[in-house]
């Protein structure tokens, strides 16, 4: 059917000026690319061993006694919001759930700015917080990291009465380094003075020996997490947050009626049974992270690697991020390219990281690019170097 010509609609006038949200490439569309069969995803932060087997076994029985698609979920899931406030040792009554951190931030951005509003933003950080300030017409102060890439010490005085809302993230997506407790509290203390909230994006929690959780409680302090990283639920898309039991009842003025699929609400709830299983796996990941940091710092010169806190390694490469990425894609191996993030150089990289068989390959892949580049690097006879 032809479209009937006429006048475009009106968009918000500063929705042109918002880049498109880029997702790492997919496997499928690797494969298609190139041609390949086996290809590894190491771009995404995803569990490589996956949920806990119970939560399949729920969805199957789930699945096969579904007769009530035509039934919306429940809007306040009692039995998910008790299971997390065991897991947390938070209230029912402080706990929010939402379309993984990114819904409960949307929620958060929607009850707290104004456009013109200061949202304060340390960078590099995750590249959606910088999507939902444009989107809100908020005015982003960006305040760029120390060299070991931790919150900045003087953060504390960028925060005035103009700023509603400090976003920290811990360990930082794509830097993967934890942040010192005392200058976040610092933070806190000073947004307490002028009325901001500050929200703590914990969602690689679980990979790291520090918990901020306690954090929570604040007056003005949002701590949120996911299932989608430590629990293998990326697909289900659940997130939660704690936060002041006052904040609660606002928020959930914003929030979207139905949040979260009866699927989803199960599997998170199968999850919580099995906690031992995604501790597991974190421990499994811990090991690896460890490893993978090690075989790439061994790699000398050519890659600047960063410890990290998290499932993934962010690292610098003598060549630009985008070549790289590119060249190990047809190699089969999916990174993040992360010269794009803000903040962020154009040599930087972030690996994911997943099975040992896995990083094997990457590791391997990434010598033999580098080796490669610098083969093509080098003058071929005596007059090229005259």
């Amino acid at each position: 059917m032809s479209i009937r010509r006429g006048l475009r609609v009106k968009l918000r006038k500063n929705i042109a000026e918002i880049p498109e949200y880029v997702p790492g490439r997919s496997v499928e569309e690797v494969k298609k690319a190139y041609g390949l069969e086996r290809v590894v995803k190491l771009a995404s932060n995803e569990n490589p061993y996956g949920c806990s087997p119970k939560v399949y076994d729920v969805l199957q029985k789930v699945i096969a006694d579904l007769k009530n698609l035509h039934i919306y979920p429940p809007s306040n899931p009692t039995d998910l919001l008790e299971m997390l406030s065991d897991y947390t040792g938070f209230e029912v009554s402080r706990i929010v759930i939402g379309a993984g951190i990114d819904g409960v931030l949307e929620n958060i951005f929607r009850l707290l700015i104004d456009p013109g509003d200061e949202v304060v933003i340390p960078i590099p950080s995750f590249p959606y917080y910088h999507t939902l300030a444009a989107i809100s017409g908020a005015r982003e102060v960006r305040i760029e990291r120390q060299k070991n890439f931790k919150i900045h010490p003087d953060l504390p005085r960028y925060v005035t009465d103009k700023t509603k809302l400090v976003i920290i993230c811990s360990p930082n997506n794509p830097t993967g380094n934890d942040e010192d407790v005392n200058t976040i509290t610092e933070v806190i203390e000073r947004a307490s003075e002028v009325g901001a909230a500050v929200f703590i994006d914990e969602a690689y929690a679980e990979f790291s020996t520090q918990n901020l959780l306690s954090l929570a409680k604040y007056e003005n302090v949002i701590v949120a997490r996911t299932f989608s990283k430590a629990f293998g639920l990326a697909n289900l898309r659940v997130g939660y947050a704690v936060m002041p039991e006052w904040l609660r009842k606002e928020y959930m003025k914003v929030s979207t009626p139905f949040p979260l699929s009866s699927l989803a609400i199960e599997g998170a709830k199968a999850a919580l049974l099995d906690v031992e299983h995604m501790r597991w796996t974190v421990g499994e990941i811990v090991k690896e992270r460890e490893r993978l940091y090690s075989l790439l710092n061994e790699m000398g010169e050519s890659v600047k690697v960063y410890p990290s806190s998290a499932n993934f390694i962010y690292f610098e490469t003598v060549k630009p991020a985008s070549l790289i990425a590119e060249r190990l894609a047809r190699k089969g191996v999916i990174v993040r390219d992360c010269s794009g993030f803000i903040g962020c150089s154009d040599r930087a990289i972030r690996v994911s990281v997943g099975r040992e068989e896995e990083n094997e390959l990457f590791v391997d892949v990434l010598k033999e690019t580098l080796e490669e580049l610098e083969v093509l690097d080098k003058p071929r006879n005596l007059e090229d170097v005259s």
